[in-house]
């Protein structure tokens, strides 16, 4: 399988999102409105992380806004905007990894370090969410599998109750994508368990690794993207 940038915005995305939620008392870092629900789970059992669950959604959207702008004025100026944000995106990893690292484990999510981690790698997330939305918008989404799993569903269903001849080569091929899209980021939901269960705080290495990556087939294959 040739790694394509949505591929590995997929990867990271549920390598991160799994990571947060393991190393930060069940802290979506990328499907943020799940947090909506742990937030409910944290005040009813008393678990740690109120905090951090109720700045999650307004730091995701102040950050996509941000993203907006700034795609906005590089692009007027003529310069890469893809390139630009995703190493923004590995900014925030990389400050995400080195903080979780310094201070971590995280025993309890209500302490500054647990919520500045958090935020940090939700700002980075917010980013990917953004420039796939913008930039790859023909792709799959890489963080949230559940519209993709309801599409690859229905498209099952057509295959199985018939579909025209001249549509089904479209179909199939949307098919494949799409599954390919949620294999790769469960791929990387059990790499994060794994790697948390093993390395614990050290696990967050690996997502810079991958978005340092991703950058760099931006900038070798610019029409990357698109395929």
């Amino acid at each position: 399988m040739k790694p394509t940038l949505p591929l590995l915005l997929s990867l990271n995305g549920g390598y991160v999102d799994t990571a947060g939620f393991l190393a930060l008392q069940g802290l979506f870092t990328a499907h943020v409105t799940g947090n909506f629900v742990t937030l409910g789970a944290s005040l009813v059992l008393g678990i740690s992380g109120v905090l951090a669950k109720l700045l999650a959604l307004p730091v995701f959207c102040v950050v996509v806004i941000l993203t907006r702008l700034a795609g906005e004025r590089l692009r007027r100026r003529g310069l890469p905007a893809l390139g630009v944000l995703l190493a923004a995106k590995l900014a925030l990893l990389v400050i995400g990894a080195a903080l979780a690292i310094r201070f971590g484990p995280f025993a309890s999510g209500d302490g500054a370090a647990a919520i500045v981690t958090g935020m940090a790698l939700v700002a980075a997330m917010a980013i990917q969410n953004a420039v796939h939305r913008v930039h790859l918008a023909a792709a799959p989404p890489s963080t949230l599998m559940t519209g993709t799993t309801t599409q690859i569903m229905l498209d099952i269903g057509d295959l199985i109750g018939g579909v025209a001849p001249e549509t089904r080569p479209a179909l199939i091929a949307r098919l494949r994508r799409m599954a390919l899209a949620v294999a790769v980021f469960a791929v990387g939901c059990a790499a994060a368990a794994l790697g948390f269960a093993f390395a614990n705080v050290w696990c967050f290495v690996i997502p810079p690794v991958i978005a340092l990556f991703a950058l760099l087939l931006r900038l070798s294959a610019p029409d990357e993207e698109t395929k």
